[in-house]
């Protein structure tokens, strides 16, 4: 019978600290049931202690593996972790997060084993699934800040080995089975993230198969290489094509930009600063660095450590450019262009970490640039035996089309509407008229975006934004998701990749971002302000009372009662002889008052998160919010609007 792994990284915890010294430690109270505030520890106590007190727990039921739901997804709440940069902390107070070991043979950057001991800390918000972004080993070649970016895959079948604590002296894939075997037993699934666009530019794949890449001759100006140019009117057809999903001969970078690209080297040489091969004519040529691909105009400066993988083979489209990499030209879509090699490898690695993790679902990293025949190949690969293994896609759109390729969830597009109740109020009138075929992440923030109390460091309004958005999210046919942070209003991002302004590239230098460099968040001090995390327990438990009238995504299901201040948002939900109501202030900053009408004279109502009573009379209710309040209620059954 095979040792589950939970107990061996006991043993193994038990074993040194046999062998160590024990040496004072810093935890956040918060990881430990606690608030603010930290507490020194014996490290090795702490995390038996933890990993302890999850085995000791009875598993929930029903479990993971029994429940068989294949669309578990539409009722998920999701807690998204950057293992690397969430899980760490200052654990011996010297002021910085230290790339070295500890004396002790624990690490500051988070690990496995830490993430495993902020589990029941999740769980106690409500949470059921664990989202973890790219945990595979980073390249090492033209790396961006002291770590690297996750992004940068360098083999699909090894991870990042600072993901494990030497302490344990166990391999680091043990230490990822435990997190999973821990998370399955408190009940949650886990998904991970995977990437088949892009790899590092030293990828372990370039030596075996450099025909999979992209490579530029060395006797041109690599200095100048970057995105092709287009001109006005080009770039205007481009846009007209591509707006009316026509991908018949879509307009091609010129000869000059073209001719940079050389054909698949012959040999191959690997360098401290990369790959260099030799063409057959003779000629040297390296890795292409990948860049913003979409739109053609973005002029961001080239992606230095990572290239993007050739997924078709054809001699006339041998460069990167919009309509070879995410746009594919229709031409592409032939059969014998499809680089089937390549496209088995992709397709093989999904279920590989399904078998040898247990994960429960894959989050596609920019899965919408993907060929559709290679998108839906990963699916049904990664699905033979497991049909309720579940796909999310970074797509902006919950449409019936991503419903029928096999995906459960997408990201959506809350994340860049919430600077303006405007746009809030426009999405959720386009939902209404489209529906939702599938849930969307309901949240204010990721990885990529500013976060929801960026530039409101400190200040409580930031705190009211983040509790606004997330209750308005927990009433609509969304996943509730949790960036990792924004429970304790956590406000620097962690990468600068979409809505961000040039005062923020100034303030946050791509280097010192922490998906490339160590950093952690205010575990200790929640920026002042009190956690969010009980806020959010209150507010899933509502939802879990209404969750089949929230999961309702039908044509006409998101209805938005007139208030009589723009400032206030309403949302109005209606299944099964119930009726939910959400109302806030997307003012943050003052008091604002409104009143909205009903066709009933009079009526008392509870208000379901602080359990105060609403009053109707002479058929209005007029509300009275807070900076940033929002509050829930339910109307009686034969109440309409």
């Amino acid at each position: 019978m095979t040792t589950p792994t939970l107990d061996i990284l006991l043993e193994s915890l038990e074993s040194a600290k046999r062998r160590r010294p024990a040496e004072p430690y810093a935890v956040p109270n918060l990881w430990r049931a606690g608030a603010t505030g930290v507490s020194m520890v014996d490290p090795f106590d702490y995390f038996i202690d933890a990993i302890g007190a999850i085995r000791a727990s009875a598993p929930v039921e029903p479990g993971v593996a029994a429940a068989g739901d294949r669309n578990w997804s539409a009722s998920a709440t999701v807690y998204n972790l950057f293992v690397r940069y969430n899980a760490a902390f200052d654990h011996d107070c010297d002021g910085r997060i230290g790339t070295e070991p500890l004396a002790t043979g624990f690490r500051e950057t988070g690990t496995l084993l830490k993430a495993i001991a902020m589990l029941p800390y999740i769980k106690r918000m409500g949470v059921d699934t664990l989202y973890l972004l790219p945990l595979t080993s980073i390249g090492k070649v033209n790396r961006k800040g002291e770590l690297g970016s996750p992004y940068a895959i360098k083999n699909h079948y090894k991870l990042d080995e600072t993901l494990g604590e030497p302490a344990l002296d166990l391999p680091v894939e043990t230490q990822l089975k435990a997190l999973v075997e821990a998370a399955h037993h408190l009940g949650m699934r886990v998904v991970f993230e995977f990437v088949f666009r892009t790899a590092s530019i030293d990828s372990d794949w370039i030596g075996e198969h450099p025909e999979w890449f992209y490579w530029l001759r060395t006797d041109r100006d690599l200095a100048s290489y970057g995105p092709p140019a287009f001109d006005h009117d080009t770039l205007a057809r481009i846009y007209e094509q591509v707006d009316k999903h026509d991908f018949r001969e879509l307009p091609e970078p010129d000869e000059a930009y073209r001719s940079r690209f050389a054909p698949t080297p012959e040999t191959v040489t690997p360098g401290e600063n990369g790959y260099t091969g030799t063409t057959p004519d003779g000629g040297e040529c390296l890795i292409a660095s990948a860049f913003a691909d979409w739109p053609p105009d973005d002029r961001q400066p080239p992606w230095t450590d990572v290239t993007y993988l050739k997924l078709h083979d054809a001699t006339r489209f041998n460069y990167i450019a919009y309509n070879t990499i995410r746009m594919y030209d229709e031409a592409l879509e032939r059969p014998e262009f499809r680089a089937m090699a390549l496209w088995q490898e992709i397709t093989g690695i999904i279920p590989w970490c399904r078998d040898e993790f247990g994960i429960d679902g894959a989050m596609i990293d920019m899965g919408h640039a993907l060929p559709p025949e290679l998108k839906a190949a990963i699916v049904t690969e990664a699905r033979r035996g497991k049909p309720e293994f579940a796909f999310w896609d970074e797509n902006f759109d919950p449409s019936p089309k991503l419903k029928e390729e096999g995906f459960n969830a997408v990201l959506g597009s809350l994340p860049f509407v919430i600077h303006d109740v405007q746009y809030i109020k426009g999405l959720l009138n386009f939902l209404n008229r489209n529906g939702v075929a599938i849930p969307f992440f309901a949240t204010g923030e990721n990885h990529n975006t500013p976060r929801v109390c960026h530039n409101l460091a400190g200040k409580e309004a930031g705190r009211r934004r983040a509790l606004f958005l997330f209750t308005l999210g927990a009433v609509l046919p969304a996943m509730p998701f949790i960036h990792s942070g924004m429970e304790i209003c956590e406000w620097r991002p962690v990468n600068l990749g979409l809505n961000f302004t040039d005062d923020d590239r100034q303030r946050f230098p791509a280097e010192s971002l922490p998906l490339f460099a160590p950093a952690a968040c205010e575990w200790s001090e929640s920026n002042g302000l009190d956690p969010l995390c009980d806020d959010i327990r209150r507010v899933l438990d509502i939802r879990s009372r209404y969750l089949d009238l929230v999961r309702r995504g039908e044509i006409g299901s998101i209805m938005q009662p007139y208030i009589s201040d723009p400032a206030l948002l309403t949302v109005m939900r209606k299944s099964g002889g119930k009726t939910l109501v959400f109302a806030g202030n997307s003012n943050f900053d003052d008091a604002v008052s409104g009143t909205m009408e009903f066709d009933e004279e009079a009526m008392e109502l509870e208000e379901l998160i602080t359990g105060r009573k609403l009053t109707v009379s002479d058929h209005k209710l007029t509300l009275d919010f807070a900076p940033g309040e929002c509050i829930l209620f339910e109307l009686p059954g034969a109440a309409e609007e």
